[in-house]
């Protein structure tokens, strides 16, 4: 980084990088120049935003205002979230033990959601599918929406096995998907329109 940006942009690259933790622990994971520093903007750190996409140092997950095909096109430049290329360098950068990440109990815990959020991002960016997310004027927020042909497909990431899904329905029911996935400990199975995909397989999704 040091070698290729100016003393000043390298600086704030890395209080970039180095917030990302910090924006995935909160209830709200949408990116926020001001968890960088007090006072940022899009004008001090927008440039550095784009230099750690375009390195593939971070992935840029933008929020969609629609679930209608080609959903693309309702993006919201303004709104996005940022997870790290790598889930290894998540968890380095955010010094959580691995007991926590392994352990069996399900235990109500966001950071460990985001952990698990960040590594479907991963796997999905692998898969060249775009990563975008959804979220209304309220409360409801839906982790990933992709485009399968005509079809748009809400998929929510679970990090244990309490699987309630309130926002994967409200998109499905307003936007008349055909279903929806998702991920969680559970095992591969389909009900009530929604297709249940354990967390070590997400690379299948395609």
């Amino acid at each position: 980084m040091a070698k290729y940006a100016e003393p000043a942009t390298s600086i704030k690259i890395r209080a970039c990088y180095e917030s990302i933790p910090a924006q995935l622990a909160k209830e709200n994971h949408k990116f926020q120049y001001s968890v960088v520093q007090r006072g940022g903007s899009v004008t001090l750190f927008g440039e550095s935003i784009e230099w750690l996409k375009y390195a593939d140092i971070v992935l840029k997950c933008q929020k969609v205002t629609q679930g209608v095909i080609p959903v693309k096109v309702y993006t919201d430049l303004s709104d996005y979230k940022l997870y790290m290329s790598d889930v290894g360098m998540l968890t380095m950068q955010s010094g959580i033990a691995a007991q926590a990440i392994f352990s069996p109990l399900d235990a109500y815990n966001i950071f460990i959601g985001s952990i698990a959020e960040n590594y479907v991002a991963q796997a999905l960016s692998v898969n060249r599918i775009p990563l975008l997310y959804w979220k209304n004027e309220n409360t409801a927020e839906v982790d990933f929406v992709i485009q399968r042909g005509m079809d748009v497909i809400p998929v929510e990431v679970k990090s244990g096995v309490r699987v309630h899904s309130k926002s994967l329905r409200i998109f499905m029911e307003k936007y008349r998907c055909p279903y929806g996935i998702r991920l969680s400990k559970k095992s591969f199975g389909f009900e009530d329109s929604i297709q249940s995909v354990p967390l070590y397989a997400a690379f299948c999704i395609r």
